[in-house]
């Protein structure tokens, strides 16, 4: 028999283990919903970071609690957690069922409806199914239910609780740690459950490329190094260089000693030099 909830109702589960199917129909404008857990203690608060399964953290360390992920159905589109009830730790007291849209508020989310099976029975008929109503259409995160126990048994409370402030503010509240740098770089709804690594400690710093130096008024700029095989010979003298380097306009290469060759003659002087 499928219990149909209203808010606030409650109905014991006669399963070991349970499947919450978010489920919303989709359409243009319509954002996308994601499922997520949070694992409280008798305080009603996380024990650690690893208590929170949600999309960047689809598995809890216990194996327990998993995301299933997202399906197209006829209905629309689901997104599911499961839960071992009869594997928990007997530390988890409650078992949050929480819906997220990424920075969009709800009141644009049609039918959005939890629907809560046995997982141990293949295609059965849900046990409880809970048709969740913002409160005021502005909530960006929702608590749908809450599977909790009393004493030995297990049961399922439908909430419609909502936040504002995304799937961030509501994991702040019951506990978890949020890195607030990541959180900033992230769209609105998509925190992180821990805490960003800090900087590997003698990184070499990074490098900069200094802009062009601009030339001074009417001038060339003088060139801070430049190879010797770029050189430009004298107008009309040999240059003390090594033998590879190409001879001084319209003379031989001079070779470089110790002393001058007393051989040496300047150029016979072209006729602009003779005297008048």
């Amino acid at each position: 028999m499928t219990h149909a909830m209203l808010k606030g109702s409650n109905v014991p589960l006669d399963a070991t283990a349970v499947r919450a199917v978010l489920r919303w129909t989709a359409g243009q404008g319509v954002p996308d919903v994601d499922a997520s857990a949070l694992l409280l203690g008798p305080d009603g608060r996380v024990r650690s970071d690893e208590d929170f399964v949600f999309y960047n953290q689809p598995r809890h360390p216990s194996g327990k609690v998993w995301r299933l992920g997202k399906k197209r159905v006829t209905e629309g589109l689901t997104d599911t957690i499961q839960t071992d009830l009869s594997g928990l730790d007997a530390a988890v007291a409650r078992i949050l069922l929480v819906a997220s849209a990424d920075g969009v508020t709800f009141d644009q989310v049609r039918s959005l409806r939890i629907l809560l099976y046995d997982a141990t029975a293949a295609d059965g008929e849900p046990l409880a199914y809970f048709d969740i109503k913002p409160e005021t259409g502005e909530e960006t995160a929702l608590i749908c239910g809450e599977v909790y126990r009393r004493g030995e048994v297990w049961k399922f409370r439908a909430l419609g609780e909502g936040y504002t402030n995304g799937l961030q503010g509501l994991a702040t509240d019951f506990g978890i740690t949020v890195d607030e740098s990541e959180a900033a770089a992230a769209p609105t709804g998509a925190p992180t459950a821990t805490v960003a690594p800090p900087a590997t400690v003698g990184s070499p710093p990074v490098s900069l490329p200094l802009p062009p130096q601009q030339p001074g008024y009417g001038y060339p700029p003088e060139p801070t190094q430049q190879p010797a095989a770029a050189a430009q010979p004298a107008y009309g003298y040999p240059q003390p260089t090594s033998a590879q380097t190409a001879p001084a306009y319209g003379y031989p290469h001079q070779p470089v000693t110790a002393l001058p060759d007393p051989d040496f003659r300047l150029p016979p002087q072209g006729p602009q030099f003779l005297a008048r």
